[in-house]
């Protein structure tokens, strides 16, 4: 073995580097099912190019998933629009949610209250973010703001 591979270092070094986009790619895949990615894809999938205000680099997290700094989240009058960086692709294509398959509630954990989607009125899954990015799709959002929970005590339903 070692002899072929001293005969063929470029052939196993090709082998080695689509060994390991193979097991990106699984990795990528089994976060979007674990997510729920996958579950709203089957409906929200972007039909379409989104083009209102789009935040690179945003955290979030979906059910038990973090996307640290690598999603694109954008929001309009019709809905929010979630796209992770190149790296994250498989099993996450784009996503568009129109308000009206959105809650809005607040989760609470020991390090704070953290505003919270439940995406897809059958699917709800949970997408936890910052009160930053919160204050952003509210704005865009404008009166289609899924709010009617004051989660804060003050403001229009997300943590100031």
């Amino acid at each position: 073995m070692h002899s072929w591979i001293n005969d063929h270092p470029i052939l196993f070094t090709a082998l080695i580097v689509l060994a390991f986009a193979l097991y990106w790619c699984l990795i990528v895949n089994l976060i979007s099912l674990v997510s729920g990615w996958r579950v709203l894809a089957r409906r929200f999938g972007l039909q379409q190019p989104f083009m209102g205000p789009t935040w690179n680099w945003q955290s979030a997290r979906i059910r038990f998933a973090r996307y640290n700094s690598c999603l694109t989240v954008g929001a309009d009058p019709m809905g929010i629009f979630l796209r992770p960086m190149v790296l994250f692709r498989p099993g996450h294509p784009p996503l568009f949610i129109p308000w009206t398959e959105i809650t809005v509630r607040s989760r609470t954990t020991m390090f704070g209250q953290y505003p919270q989607l439940m995406l897809g009125s059958s699917e709800q899954i949970a997408f936890t973010m910052n009160s930053t990015l919160a204050s952003r799709l509210e704005s865009a959002a404008a009166s289609s703001w899924p709010g009617g929970m004051d989660t804060a005590g003050a403001g229009h339903g997300v943590i100031e």
